[in-house]
């Protein structure tokens, strides 16, 4: 028989996380967001790992309840770049790519492999397969030849030789993947979905940003503008920074901490027929021209203009620029 626990006879003291905690879950009329300082001293306590796990797993979800915010956003970024300090890597396009895709394939690896070809670096960075019945950017990797990095160096070295790179979350920041693969243990996807798409380690000269449900849109280019970063976000197709040819596509952008909107067009007529299953080889085949696929070939050039849109070129240039790129790739293979 076991002995019984001694009792406890002194008022243990409190973990400096709990405050965090209460803030978020104080009740309807107690609780309330946190402010930008809070976020960024909290999102640095999970960083440094000072957090129990009852604590990281109720933090999370009471985020979820409520949507976080921009400054909570805001905060957790400026914690994580002041955390990360990555080298002065010269990057012309941030490109996260979180969400995976269900009804189409991806083609916004063609679109960044393209406008790579052309000289723009762009650094991809991802969380994993993390979600059942979806395609990753990461299983394709090896079959549309983009650079797997695994640290800082590696990332350097590629987009110098390629301008292209993919550089996984739990390489830099292991701390949000672990986060990030409580999916399937909490049920729900945590703020770190959304807070992956506005990190822009490198501070690149655009951000890329996709946020699929509605209203949270917003809520990032607001982000974006605390921060003072330049970006453009988009409700992208299954989450993807890819537009959908088919729906009018409306752009939320932030520029030197001013806001804008654009909306651009549906492009075709009528919606395509989604394939019955995804079959990446067809991206290969579509890329070297052996291919025609009319949806994911309006998806890449409208998705080369969004990231060319974002570096400066009005929309009718950038359509233009982007048709041009897609047309001279086989040359330039």
């Amino acid at each position: 028989m076991t002995e019984p626990r001694p009792l406890v006879l002194e008022t243990p003291a409190e973990h400096p996380f709990a405050e965090f905690v209460r803030t978020l879950g104080k009740g309807k009329r107690g609780a309330r967001g946190l402010t930008r300082a809070e976020a960024r001293a909290a999102m640095g306590m999970l960083l440094e790992e000072q957090v129990e796990d009852a604590q990281l797993g109720a933090f999370l979800m009471l985020l979820r309840h409520k949507e976080e915010t921009a400054e909570e956003l805001a905060g957790f970024t400026e914690a994580l770049r002041q955390h990360l300090n990555p080298p002065c890597i010269a990057v012309d396009l941030d490109w996260p790519t979180y969400a995976g895709k269900k009804r189409h394939l991806p083609w916004y690896l063609l679109a960044a492999k393209c406008l790579a070809a052309n000289g723009l670096r762009i650094l991809l960075h991802g969380g994993g397969a993390h979600t059942a019945g979806r395609l990753y950017t990461e299983q394709v990797l090896s079959l549309l030849d983009i650079p797997l990095c695994r640290d800082w160096q590696a990332v350097s070295n590629a987009l110098d030789e390629h301008a292209l790179a993919f550089f996984p979350l739990q390489d830099w920041a292991p701390q949000l993947q672990r986060m990030i693969d409580l999916r399937n243990v909490l049920g729900l996807r945590s703020p770190i979905h959304s807070l992956a798409r506005v990190l822009n380690p490198l501070a690149a000269r655009c951000a890329l940003q996709s946020i699929f449900h509605p209203g949270y849109q917003a809520v990032h280019r607001e982000a974006s503008q605390l921060l003072g970063d330049h970006a453009i976000v988009v409700k992208g197709d299954g989450g993807e920074i890819e537009i959908n040819p088919d729906v009018l596509s409306h752009l939320y952008g932030a520029t030197d901490g001013q806001a804008w909107d654009e909306q651009w067009p549906a492009l075709s007529a009528q919606r395509h027929v989604k394939p019955a299953t995804l079959q990446t080889q067809h991206l290969v085949d579509v890329w070297q021209g052996k291919a025609q696929d009319s949806y994911g070939e309006l998806a890449v050039v409208s998705t080369m203009a969004l990231a060319l849109r974002g570096l400066g070129s009005e929309r009718e240039q950038a359509f233009e620029t982007a048709r041009q790129y897609w047309n001279a790739r086989c040359s330039a293979q």
